[in-house]
């Protein structure tokens, strides 16, 4: 699994660019932990090691949502490829040993893959800063337990999927409900124990993650379902009635493709979920958390500007499991195929215009909503065509390779640092976030006419 792993990612651009991957978070956290010093007196070090936990829960949040988009991945993107997670179909193996196996895997590979790189950057680092390099070896502790805990939650998610919508909605609402319960109640670093077992290291936190990390994972294993039978599927013809709705805005059928495609592929209600609404939920509980460390800071349009790099991801739902490769033989373009992308991402980016409107009604942030949505609005067009022009139309895979991943990182970072921080000043500065309109269009131009040549490398 661990070489199958290597292969799919490493073939798609090159063993050596996937291998520097690591190299490249390394010295982002290299570099991030000097800059600790000067954000020391705005953001103490314990709530720059929440964002950190966060981080790393949401990364295993991403990596452990194989139940939810196993078939799809087995069908769609590789059903060239021989997967051994599916093995059990013609071989003498159990699926629970092999979804075992398959966790193992996942736990080696994404901590030799982000977490241990990180912990090298923060560890080379601590010697300038005046911290103990100890601290080196308990922040990887920890930030691979919040990793594991996000994997192994999410895995046990994925599996009630699979097996009752219903089942997967009352477990939501229960977590959820316990959630607020504990933050309610003052006990923040229950709702996260390997952030506790960071400040103060101990059995208690320990054995609490180990716990949240062990107990989802094994009922997982126990009721996992890794072989998804072929099911005959009819659809009537919408294509066309869709189009004629969304003449109006060109594009039409491509935008009328995708959105069929979302709509029938498995877990187009899970897409939303897994991969928008349950981090969006997190980072703005975290972010609940963060004010009480900074008093008279507004948290809406920092979630705003968060908000607008998550909404990215429904750019990765409309590519996911669309290649160029099935438009060869028509006479499309890839700039063609890109504009309905573009267009169809513009009509789901309601759906944060929402959660937006509503955090804003729920806390009474009415007076700083219009500098909150120019922020999002402007965030969300300069991540989308940063997103456009480093990855064209496979931007889940793309983001892997180092020199892609090492560009996104330097052309969005400063830009969003510079917004949140200005934003804690005054909520007002949040309208600047307007300039960043021009690059965005400026970046899809130049996008459109880049991957127009550019052929994506098979399996």
């Amino acid at each position: 699994m661990m070489k199958e792993e290597w292969r799919i990612q490493s073939t798609v651009f090159g063993g050596r660019w996937f291998a520097l991957f690591p190299a490249v978070i390394a010295i982002f956290a290299f570099l991030g932990s000097l800059t600790l010093p000067l954000f020391s007196d705005a953001l103490p070090y314990t709530v720059i090691a929440l964002l950190a936990q966060i981080l790393f829960l949401l990364a295993g949040v991403m990596v452990g949502s194989f139940g939810l988009m196993g078939r799809e991945f087995m069908n769609r993107r590789f059903g060239q490829a021989s997967l051994i997670a599916y093995a059990s179909r013609s071989l003498p193996v159990s699926e629970q040993r092999i979804f075992a196996a398959f966790l193992v895997k996942d736990t080696l590979y994404y901590i030799l893959l982000y977490v241990l790189p990180f912990a090298v950057g923060f560890a080379a680092a601590t010697p300038f800063i005046s911290l103990d390099p100890g601290c080196a070896l308990l922040a990887f502790v920890s930030l691979a337990l919040a990793f594991l805990v996000g994997l192994s939650v999410i895995c046990f998610l994925s599996t009630l999927y699979a097996r009752s919508v219903r089942l997967l909605a009352g477990t939501v609402v229960a977590l959820v409900v316990l959630t607020l319960a504990a933050l309610r109640l003052g006990a923040s670093t229950a709702v996260l124990p390997p952030y506790a077992f960071l400040l103060d290291p101990g059995p208690e936190p320990l054995v609490l993650s180990l716990l949240l990390i062990l107990v989802p994972a094994a009922v997982s294993v126990l009721f996992v379902t890794v072989d998804y039978p072929d099911r005959a599927k009819r659809f009537r013809n919408s294509l066309d009635p869709l189009a004629e709705r969304l003449h109006p805005l060109g594009s039409a059928h491509f935008i009328a493709k995708d959105a069929l495609d979302l709509l029938r592929s498995e877990g187009g209600a899970g897409k939303v979920v897994f991969s928008f609404l349950l981090p969006v939920g997190l980072i703005w509980v975290c972010l609940r958390v963060l004010i009480r460390f900074i008093p008279g800071t507004d948290p809406l349009v920092v979630f705003a500007v968060l908000l607008g790099v998550i909404s990215a991801t429904i750019y990765n739902w409309l590519t996911e499991f669309d290649s160029f490769s099935s438009y060869t033989f028509l006479p499309v373009e890839v700039s063609e195929v890109i504009d309905g992308k573009l267009k169809g991402y513009s009509l789901l980016s309601l759906l944060p215009v929402a959660v937006l409107v509503f955090a804003a009604a729920t806390t009474g942030g009415a007076g700083t909503f219009l500098p909150a949505l120019a922020a999002f609005l402007s965030v969300s067009a300069y991540t989308l065509a940063v997103t456009v022009y480093l990855t064209g139309l496979y931007p889940n895979v793309m983001l892997y390779h180092a020199g892609v991943f090492l560009w996104y990182v330097l052309a969005t970072s400063p830009a969003l640092l510079l917004i949140i921080f200005a934003s804690i000043l005054d909520p007002l500065y949040a309208f600047g976030s307007l300039l960043l309109i021009l690059p965005a269009a400026l970046l899809l131009s130049r996008g459109r006419t880049k991957w127009q040549a550019w052929e994506m490398p098979g399996y």
